[in-house]
């Protein structure tokens, strides 16, 4: 059996009257990420994970910010794209674990959400997606309110 771990970050700056989106899913807050994509951090991250499991880049390499055609894409298209990479090497997702970091709002309430949402977009069952998040007790840019970050860890099998 092929195992491969990949691990993925990534970090987006807030800003106000913005839509939140964090796990596939829009999360009500009075700011939002300033991304050329939705800038969802943690599907960013999970796709950083999934293309370093395949020694492939990062999301940059495959989805440049600087592409006229990805402008405010939702990243579950991308989560999309970069799992068909996964299968179509002969790989299948074993797990995902995400962690989100930022002061507020509270992400406990959609959490079990965002399980379910990246579960289905991945192909995969919920019981295998790890969602967490954290405040980072107002320390750093997170605590200041002023970004979002996210890693993942993923691993990746091939029989």
């Amino acid at each position: 059996m092929d195992i491969r771990v990949g691990q993925g970050y990534d970090v987006h700056s807030l800003g106000e009257g913005l839509r939140l989106v964090l796990g596939g899913i829009e999360v009500p807050h009075t700011k939002g990420c300033i991304a050329h994509s939705d800038g969802d951090v943690a599907i960013h991250a999970i796709c950083d994970a999934l293309l370093g499991a395949l020694a492939l880049g990062d999301i940059g390499k495959l989805f440049p910010d600087n592409d006229p055609t990805l402008k405010g894409i939702d990243s579950k298209i991308l989560l999309r794209k970069v799992c068909q990479e996964v299968t179509d090497r002969g790989y299948s997702i074993s797990n995902v674990d995400c962690t989100i970091a930022m002061q507020r709002p509270k992400l406990r309430p959609y959490i079990d959400t965002m399980r379910e949402v990246l579960a289905e977009q991945m192909g995969i069952t919920a019981d295998r997606v790890s969602m967490k998040a954290t405040t980072t007790e107002r320390l750093g840019f997170e605590g200041r309110e002023e970004g979002v970050s996210a890693m993942a860890v993923v691993l990746i099998c091939k029989e």
